[in-house]
């Protein structure tokens, strides 16, 4: 074959084939340049509106498990984060009826919010409580105090969760609030056995005396000496009365209705101030740390009365011409306040009972100094309303710390974000 005969048809190939190449590429380019044409997610026809108008919290959710919906309620009750189902409870729920077809319906206990882990640090030495101490030091010796609770944030939010299959590729939770209902139950429920238990106990010991002084009323020693114990008797019965109230009204109110932003110095400067006199009766130096900015958001007179109930025990408990110490810091989007004394301390079992409702160390001295029992348990339904927790440190003879943590309120800043990690309660957003 003639060898330029075959140069040109080679030639022409390779100018077919090089405009063939050309024109690829540039439809390729083309289409590149082309915007995509993604479509959002849509929801079966008349789907959204039914949900607008069923009055729970809703979710909606993809074969992904990503959230392509949720109702304000959703995000408020912090069951879902961005485009995320934030508990793994609900998403299990969501895979069994992706999976079987057959609607569910649960009653869930799911945590309210998470604080972050308190950093451990090594146990304080015995010259740490030293009477002496004062200002800064008082904070650092608070603030270097083991956390002992495993289980960050104690609020709890009682929801009714039904799951059924939206179309075909969607799931659909929705939400019950069903918390105050729960916590009215219980309340009820406590109520009654708690205080047909802890009532006799004054009522019986009334009744006894009034009877004495009834057979022997010409012994004027005798009659004093009963009128002084039905005196005692009588102002435990009503110590004990008020703070079964006070217990029971904390039980029935939602913070996140009726919260302001607290200023966590000021909480404390009047709590320091309502425990003053009964530390200055045992000459018990009140010493409280620097100022710093803390501002939590909730209700400042519970707050007020669960870091008095604090001083006050660490008062009663403090042998005289001691210290109580009464720290501030924040951290990690959490305030934390812990108040140390330098009394006999807790042993390990105490600890896990002490926030018990009537729990007391020793009954025979909670009788002398006043104690009810429902100090700390009101403590810790004020802190677990406000989204936190109390944890305690003790040692015998080493005395007591108890930490209050709170969520930290965030601010808006100018860029749409916050000046710190921390939120709100979810119930309080």
């Amino acid at each position: 074959m003639d060898p330029l005969l075959v140069g040109v048809v080679a030639g022409l190939i390779g100018l077919t084939l090089g405009v063939f190449g050309m024109l690829a590429f540039s439809i390729s380019e083309r289409s590149r340049k082309q915007p995509l044409d993604i479509a959002e997610p849509t929801l079966p026809e008349g789907a959204a509106e039914v949900l607008s108008v069923v009055g729970k919290a809703f979710i909606v959710i993809d074969t992904v498990d990503g959230v392509v919906r949720a109702s304000p309620g959703a995000y408020a009750f912090g069951l879902v984060r961005g485009h995320t189902v934030v508990h793994k409870e609900l998403i299990e729920l969501a895979h069994r009826v992706r999976r079987d077809g057959v609607i569910e319906e649960r009653d869930l206990i799911l945590p309210r919010q998470v604080l972050p882990h308190a950093a451990p640090h090594p146990s304080p030495t015995p010259s740490s409580h030293s009477a002496g101490t004062q200002g800064a030091a008082v904070e650092a010796h608070t603030a270097n105090v083991p956390q002992s609770s495993t289980a960050p944030g104690q609020g709890t939010l009682v929801i009714q969760v039904r799951v059924a299959p939206l179309g075909e590729e969607y799931i659909l939770l929705l939400a019950d609030d069903r918390t105050e209902i729960a916590r009215t139950e219980a309340v009820r429920n406590d109520f009654v056995a708690n205080v047909s238990h802890e009532l006799k106990t004054p009522v019986g010991a009334i009744s006894l005396l009034a009877e004495a002084l009834e057979s022997a009323p010409e012994d004027q020693a005798t009659v004093r000496r009963f009128a002084k114990r039905m005196m005692t008797e009588s102002a435990r019965l009503a110590a004990l009365v008020q703070d079964i109230i006070e217990l029971s009204r904390l039980q029935g109110k939602d913070v996140a209705r009726v919260g302001t932003d607290v200023d966590m110095n000021a909480v404390i400067a009047e709590a320091v101030d309502r425990t003053r006199l009964p530390a200055q009766s045992k000459n018990i130096n009140l010493a409280v740390g620097p100022h710093k900015v803390a501002e939590v958001y909730g209700d400042q007179a519970q707050l007020v009365t669960a870091l008095r109930n604090l001083i006050d025990n660490a008062v009663r408990y403090s042998p005289e011409n001691t210290q109580v110490g009464i720290g501030l810091s924040v951290g990690d989007g959490v305030v934390s306040v812990s108040i140390s004394d330098q009394g006999d301390g807790l042993s390990p079992v105490e600890q896990d009972r002490i926030f018990e409702r009537f729990y007391r160390v020793d009954a025979a001295r909670s009788r002398h100094t006043g104690g009810t029992g429902l100090g700390l348990s009101i403590v810790k339904h004020i802190v677990s309303n406000h989204g936190g927790e109390v944890t305690v440190w003790s040692a015998p003879k080493m005395g007591s710390t108890f930490t209050v943590r709170l969520p930290q309120l965030s601010h808006p800043t100018s860029d749409g974000g916050a000046d710190h990690s921390a939120n709100r309660h979810p119930r309080m957003i």
